[in-house]
């Protein structure tokens, strides 16, 4: 076969990643024909080209490593999904089956909780931005109300005045765990007497009562230690409750935050040489908790709200390149029929991205670009990967968290996403958008007609 004519350039000598071996001008780039058991090409030839790929396996396998990291440390542990993460409705009940309670942040998420089976009481409603509507209807079902603000306060007040029943409320805790960046814009501050204040305001008031304390560090949080503080000082602000206010707090709360095994962008390390064991986690709050003087019957139950760590490993994000190009510097170039639309994670990590095909050729660094057309659609700044050519595929590792949730119906229309069940049969979870899909609400005046 004739192969097509490229113009010849000069071009940088690349050696690759320098470790303590040398430089390793192929390192990492490894074909993946299969994700999950699966072929690939028998995958896209099915399901089309893009196509997100869940691994129910994985999903369980996640849960119940959490699960067991903290609960072979700490005798009463509950884990609480992450329904922002990825609230396709399959994913959560895979971890409601798993024994998760859900984790809601809007009304939106509220009332897909309920709709998956969740009770009431199994419901932690978060978030900086609850209506008056959405605070009634968490009363109303039981759900628990993690409280932000002094405002959302005074309105919670007013929509249980004259229920027949307490609602429940959490206080929000923000807190120095000694992290450079602190996420203080959440919740009641813990340093300047505000959480105090709001524990002291909600046991004062006879239509609410208080059951927890909640506490989220951040996002992709690398110091375990970090949780271990926060732990210690929520079981500090709750014995305050108990001893002054005679006020029993029944859980403590200390959010998510856990990272995956992604790569962050400009990090010196690749994700799974720098992202601690979830043992480490464990050991940190473990040790803090069981510290913190409670007496054995009356330990706090610890509620965990994880998302990325638990559902990230289980997604895939399977693609064709459309076109090469070589651009001025040399650099080669790919055009993917994916692009920061579906992968909004491309923002945040260098995604491990995979050839298909294991006779590609040499690995040399290659821009990947989406099928946008917007200069910012870049999937990979540069990525080691042999030459590719139309038709080729590939494998994006680690895109199930905030891909599913966050991505944009732009230029493209979003792709099938499928699910292997334990068995090893897919499933189609959410169905390709169509045009008649995306032009449903609109609506054509009159005059245009």
């Amino acid at each position: 076969m004739k192969l097509p004519y490229e113009r010849p350039t000069l071009r940088r000598l690349t050696a690759g990643t320098l470790s303590k071996f040398g430089p390793q001008a192929g390192a990492g780039v490894r074909p993946v024909a299969e994700v999950a058991g699966a072929s690939v090409p028998a995958l896209l030839a099915q399901f089309g080209s893009p196509l997100f790929v869940l691994s129910e396996r994985q999903l369980r396998r996640s849960a119940q490593a959490l699960r067991r990291s903290f609960g072979t440390r700490y005798p009463r542990v509950q884990l609480a999904w992450s329904y922002k993460t990825n609230y396709l409705n399959a994913v959560c009940r895979v971890f409601h089956q798993e024994g998760a309670w859900a984790e809601v942040v809007s009304g939106f998420e509220l009332e897909k909780a309920l709709g998956n089976g969740v009770p009431g009481h199994h419901i932690l409603f978060n978030g900086p931005s609850k209506t008056a509507a959405d605070l009634a209807r968490a009363a109303e079902v039981d759900a628990v109300v993690h409280l932000d603000s002094f405002d959302e306060l005074r309105a919670l007040l007013a929509v249980a005045a004259g229920r027949p029943r307490p609602v429940r409320v959490a206080v929000r805790v923000n807190l120095d765990a000694g992290l450079p960046q602190r996420w203080d814009r959440f919740g009641f501050n813990l340093e300047n007497g505000q959480a105090w204040q709001a524990v002291q305001q909600v046991a004062a008031a006879p239509d609410l009562a208080l059951v927890g304390l909640h506490c989220h560090l951040g996002t992709f949080v690398l110091e375990p230690a970090a949780y271990g503080t926060a732990a210690a000082k929520l079981a500090a602000l709750a014995q305050r409750a108990t001893h002054e206010l005679h006020q029993t707090i029944d859980y403590l709360d200390l959010g998510g935050g856990f990272p995956s095994l992604n790569t962050l962008k400009g990090s010196y390390l690749p994700g799974p040489d720098l992202v601690p064991d979830l043992d480490e986690y464990a050991a940190a709050v473990a040790e803090a908790l069981l510290g913190a003087g409670f007496a054995p019957e009356a330990l706090p139950l610890l509620v965990l709200e994880a998302g990325r760590a638990l559902v990230d490993e289980a997604g895939y994000l399977l693609g064709t390149v459309l076109a090469t190009k070589q651009l001025p510097d040399g650099r080669r170039a790919t055009v993917l029929d994916f692009g920061v639309n579906l992968l909004f994670t491309a923002y945040w990590y260098d995604h491990l991205i995979s050839p298909v095909r294991a006779d590609a050729g040499r690995p040399e660094p290659t821009v990947l670009y989406g099928p946008l057309c917007m200069n910012i659609d870049v999937v990979r700044e540069t990525a080691l990967l042999p030459p590719l050519g139309p038709g080729d595929q590939l494998v994006v590792h680690r895109v199930g968290a905030y891909n599913m949730s966050q991505w944009q119906q732009f230029i493209t229309l979003r792709p099938n996403v499928i699910l292997l069940d334990l068995q090893g049969n897919s499933h189609i979870i959410r169905e390709a958008e169509t045009l008649e899909y995306v032009q449903q609400p609109e609506r054509v005046p009159e005059h245009l007609l």
